[in-house]
């Protein structure tokens, strides 16, 4: 099962976005259109298991040209085997750093959540700096690091707005106490690639509501 959190539509900015909360950690699993109409699109993320964001897509009728993942973590890649299994031209997307997690479930931490996740591998490895361009929809990738090594947060700077994983929440950061943390590099992750963005970009968060970077740099508590 999903619930959609909020709809974005074309318009207002240059892409549609569903956001789904899927699995028993709520990850925010993102859906991009580039408009209403568009069959094709770019799913950011997929929960721990597929079955909710599988559902949604079918009753939509969408076709997912890629999934990019922002991180190794298993509730944001475990529904990635049944997306594939569904769409098999579906081209997956992960920093090239994380890239071992996918198909370990101790680097995915899934063996923590009492089910082994196994992700197919990545087709497409990241670094910073690179644009993935599916379905009408271009992203930046900014490698953010710190809640793992190879997290990520994606830019769409014609939008003004930031997908940035389990880096930065709404007043919060990502955790650093699992395999691969590091508080330090987080904090500098988030200052160096995300808080010199325009204050006005909107941050869609891995967990939680969305928020922005101008809010994040006067209150977030942990960023001080």
């Amino acid at each position: 099962m999903y619930m959609l959190l909020f709809r974005t539509f074309a318009g207002v900015i240059s892409m549609e976005i569903d956001c789904l909360v899927l699995g028993l950690y709520e990850t925010n699993c993102y859906v991009l259109r580039k408009d209403a109409g568009d069959g094709k699109c770019v799913i950011i993320d997929t929960g721990l298991d597929a079955d909710g964001m599988v559902e949604y897509l079918t009753a939509k009728k969408l076709d997912p040209a890629a999934v990019i993942l922002t991180h190794g973590h298993a509730d944001h890649i475990g529904g990635v085997a049944g997306v594939k299994d569904k769409w098999p031209d579906a081209v997956i997307y992960v920093h090239q750093a994380d890239a071992s997690m996918l198909t370990n479930v101790n680097e995915n931490l899934s063996l923590l959540t009492g089910v082994a996740v196994e992700s197919p591998p990545a087709d497409v490895l990241l670094k910073d700096g690179d644009i993935v361009d599916e379905a009408q929809i271009k992203l930046m990738v900014l490698h953010t690091p710190g809640h793992t090594p190879g997290g990520i947060s994606l830019y769409a700077q014609q939008d003004a707005l930031v997908f940035s994983g389990d880096t930065l929440f709404a007043d919060s950061v990502g955790r650093t106490d699992f395999p691969g943390g590091d508080m330090q590099q987080l904090v500098r992750s988030i200052k160096t690639k995300l808080f010199i963005l325009p204050d006005a970009t909107v941050v869609y968060s891995g967990h939680g509501p969305q928020t922005s970077i101008g809010h994040e740099k006067k209150h977030n508590p942990f960023l001080k």
